[in-house]
């Protein structure tokens, strides 16, 4: 089993993705006995701050700082992760849009496997690590085996992994910035431009606390009015999923996802939605999530807190009525 396993933390505007206290349960499934360190990048004071809150889960964080990491470029990080690293290094990394770009090239600089999109682990056995990943968007799930002997590069899909809310670490940081541009700091080849804000439409749903999401089982256009029926009653907004948008039935602002919005709700309630990677990277915070679905299989049930499974056009007005009949 390996000694020490490495979690890159993701952070914006000095908060913590959700997916940093994920990482640490992830490590655990894979050797409960294994030192967790946190890798933190960044520049500016708001990285210290950051620091201190990842320590208060992990009991060891190292810290790169340095002024090229104002904005995080995967080129430049890619680099500086291979300088600091020890060999036969396990890192977990989240498996989404920034992951997705770091991930491959720094495997290959680490000479180490590379495993993607891990949703659980099933243990060791000697250095082969038992994985599953899901296929075909969720409807299947494949079982694997990665040899780990030389170092891996895991991404771990966000939400598979409860989070760890204990925090009672208090962990020391450590500064790895000067071995991290020993050298020289890293060149890049492209650079940062700007930040391109999404467009809010006539709800924000990123600022909701309960959302009726509707998906490509509500199958047309007309049937909306059924959800907007749904989510009236229950004081709740109504978002969707991709399908929906491509069709220009809602506006984009009301889609949820990896290439839409990223949701906090208390409350999560998915109307005819499949429950697609895609489409789970956008919900954040562990919300209640109830699935409405009339495919018993379909991956969102995998997730839900509370799973129907019918026919969204028959059960969301018995719903809205019943809803009704209790105000």
């Amino acid at each position: 089993m390996p000694e020490q396993i490495f979690a890159y933390i993701l952070h914006k505007n000095g908060t913590i993705d959700d997916t940093a206290l994920e990482l640490i349960q992830a490590a655990r499934a894979i050797s409960p006995e294994a030192n967790v360190i946190a890798v933190v990048a960044g520049s500016g004071d708001e990285l210290g701050a950051v620091c201190d809150e990842v320590a208060k889960t992990y009991a060891e964080v190292w810290k790169i700082d340095n002024d090229v990491l104002a904005y995080i470029n995967a080129e430049v990080i890619r680099d500086m992760l291979v300088r600091i690293l020890p060999t036969g290094t396990v890192l977990l990394i989240p498996h989404e849009h920034f992951g997705m770009d770091l991930s491959p090239g720094l495997s290959v600089k680490l000479d180490a496997a590379f495993l993607p999109d891990a949703t659980a682990f099933e243990g060791l056995e000697g250095a082969q690590l038992k994985a599953v990943r899901e296929e075909y968007s969720g409807m299947v799930s494949t079982h694997i085996s990665c040899d780990i002997s030389g170092g891996a590069v895991i991404t771990v899909r966000p939400g598979a992994f409860p989070p760890d809310e204990s925090q009672g670490a208090g962990g020391q940081v450590t500064d790895k910035s000067d071995d991290a541009v020993e050298g020289g700091v890293p060149g890049e080849h492209r650079r940062y431009l700007e930040v391109v804000e999404a467009e809010v439409g006539d709800v924000d749903i990123t600022k909701s606390d309960v959302l009726v999401s509707v998906g490509r089982g509500i199958e047309d256009e007309d049937n909306l009015e059924i959800v907007f029926d749904l989510a009236k009653a229950m004081g709740a907004d109504v978002s969707c999923s991709r399908p929906i948008v491509d069709a220009k039935w809602l506006e984009k602002p009301r889609q949820v996802g990896t290439s839409g919005q990223t949701v906090k709700p208390k409350v999560y309630l998915a109307c005819g939605i499949s429950g697609s990677f895609q489409h789970m990277g956008g919900i954040k915070g562990a919300p209640f999530i109830v699935a409405i679905n009339k495919n018993a299989k379909a991956p969102i049930f995998q997730v839900a807190d509370v799973g129907v499974v019918a026919d969204i056009l028959d059960f969301l007005p018995e719903l809205a009525d019943a809803i009704g009949d209790v105000k």
